[in-house]
């Protein structure tokens, strides 16, 4: 009666879920806006235009970045372009930082965010060297501001995304052992059932049999009259009719109940080959060795397990590769037989449904024949998978290479290797924090110190070059002889004596490479040279 009310008042309860996270989105969002938007208005080192066009933008990234993080975070990028070719502007380096920082904890995969940031590179790169007045020094600078503003917290925020799927990863851990805890808990339950079963099965079963077997006796003594023959037969009867009853019962409370309470005590290998291939699977029986025939002569311990080991193993068959050709082959020789089970899924079969099973049959396989004093074996075969037992048929114990404890069947634990690769992502994500920004520093450095060499030798005008220049020389003829770079440093020096009057401009070069020497100064008017002079700076030795 209450169903309808309750299924109402869930729906009610997760829509109100889903509001509040709604209204938690929204307003974390518009935090992250006002945070990239506060330098607007109070910083004008960008054009007016450029900010007015900004704040829309950036009220668009903040929600973007949660559905698409990596486009979210070209908005400030592409915004800093248009501003210069630096890239670092105080106006939009807070949004990149944060948004970069929300691409690193949102996203997996790291391919995407690198190439992003190597076309950041690539597009500074082309903008300095075609823009008017732009130079690799800028460039540089553009590099860095990548790396610091981008990069790093973009690092950071993998790092940050590590560590809670590191702490995630815990509480699974935590959760799946309290499972295995309830799942131990049970499984001692099962056993005690099963020992509970095997004793009532000695005992009551035992009883049971003496009284069937003494009603026997009196039905035929001589001497007793008609009346008590027929109710000794009728106490055999009632004796047979109860062991069968505790036989059921018995099957009830034993751990594999799906097998052994259904299956005839007495079945054989052949037996279950042929009830298997009734039921319409595709299976074969083979036999090899010296005694084909002498099924009934094998010791009870390792008939059960060749008989448990084929019924596992065909049961597996089946469940997980339905439509595959099971073989099923027995070689016994003197001292040992050997059982093999094997499917073969062919191309008309169904695919293998790996990973459904609890992998506990196959363990309970391999105690079973340890116990015998064999030897287990389970792989996948190259179409299918294959089932190995080899029983012992000495007396029990004879055997000098039996086991004396189970080999594992499996490595470690899921959970813990779970663990393991988890911590490996937050210790990575340490190290990447750490040596990726040093890396590319020390890169970058060696570049801006290779260009620096570069320039300083090619701002060096040579003796005889200067010499040649004749006062009232042309600008464009003295222009092509010239270095390709001029001093580096401001334009006049520190120290330079002031430009001469109506000159048009002055230019510096550099009289040697790295030589704290003078420097000469080359000043044009009018479009010709009008000075040419050899001056000392304060950053001369003298």
């Amino acid at each position: 009666m209450n169903t309808p009310a309750r299924a109402h008042s869930l729906r009610d309860r997760l829509r109100e879920g889903l509001r509040r996270r709604r209204v938690r989105e929204a307003l974390a969002d518009l935090a992250l806006w006002l945070f990239m938007a506060y330098p607007l208005p109070s910083l004008t080192e960008v054009p007016l235009w450029l900010r007015l066009l900004a704040a829309p933008l950036l009220a668009v990234a903040a929600p973007l970045s949660r559905r698409a993080p990596l486009a979210a975070a070209t908005v400030p990028a592409a915004l800093g372009l248009a501003a210069t070719p630096q890239l670092f502007t105080s106006t939009f380096s807070p949004a990149l930082v944060a948004l970069s920082f929300l691409l690193g904890r949102r996203t997996q995969d790291a391919r995407p965010s690198l190439a992003a940031a190597l076309a950041l590179c690539a597009a500074g790169l082309a903008l300095a060297l075609t823009l008017p007045g732009a130079d690799l020094w800028d460039w540089f600078t553009l590099v860095t501001t990548v790396l610091f503003a981008a990069v790093l917290p973009w690092l950071l925020g993998r790092f940050r995304r590590q560590q809670y799927e590191l702490h995630s990863a815990g509480w699974e851990l935590a959760a799946r052992m309290e499972r295995e805890q309830q799942l131990v808990a049970e499984r001692t339950r099962l056993r005690e059932r099963s020992r509970i079963a095997g004793d009532m099965h000695d005992s009551l079963g035992h009883d049971l049999s003496l009284i069937a077997v003494r009603a026997a006796a009196l039905q035929v003594s001589p001497g007793v009259d008609d009346d008590a023959r027929a109710s000794a037969a009728e106490l055999r009867q009632a004796a047979a009719d109860a062991t069968e009853r505790l036989r059921q019962i018995i099957g009830l409370l034993r751990q594999d109940t799906t097998d052994s309470a259904q299956l005839p005590p007495a079945e054989t290998v052949p037996d279950l080959v042929a009830r298997t291939a009734a039921s319409g699977v595709r299976i074969t029986l083979r036999r090899h060795g010296t005694h084909d025939t002498a099924e009934d002569e094998l010791p009870p311990l390792v008939d059960r397990a060749a008989h448990r080991v084929v019924q596992e193993a065909v049961t597996n068959a089946t469940k997980h590769a339905p439509g595959s050709t099971i073989t099923v082959e027995l070689r016994r020789e003197n001292a040992a037989l050997e059982v093999t089970v094997r499917n073969d899924t062919g191309a008309n079969a169904a695919p293998p449904t790996a990973g459904v099973g609890s992998g506990t049959g196959l363990i309970s396989l391999d105690e079973r024949v340890r116990q015998a004093g064999g030897s287990f074996r389970a792989h996948p075969t190259e179409h299918g998978f294959e089932v190995q037992a080899q029983l012992p048929l000495t007396p029990f114990g004879a055997d000098p290479h039996r086991p004396t404890a189970p080999e594992p069947l499996t490595g470690p634990s899921r959970s813990s290797e779970e663990l393991a690769q988890a911590r490996q992502r937050v210790r990575r994500g340490i190290v990447n924090a750490l040596w990726i920004p040093a890396a590319a520093t020390a890169v970058l450095a060696v570049l801006m110190y290779g260009f620096q060499l570069y320039t300083s030798h090619q701002s060096v005008l040579p003796r005889h070059t200067y010499a040649d220049l004749r006062i009232g020389d042309a600008e464009t003829s003295v222009t092509p002889r010239l270095p390709s770079y001029e001093f580096d440093e401001e334009s006049p020096p520190p120290g330079a004596p002031p430009d001469p009057s109506h000159t048009k401009e002055c230019r510096f070069y550099r009289t040697a490479t790295f030589d704290n020497s003078p420097l000469y100064r080359l000043c044009f008017t009018a479009g010709r040279l009008s000075h040419k002079d050899r001056i000392v700076t304060d950053r001369d030795d003298g």
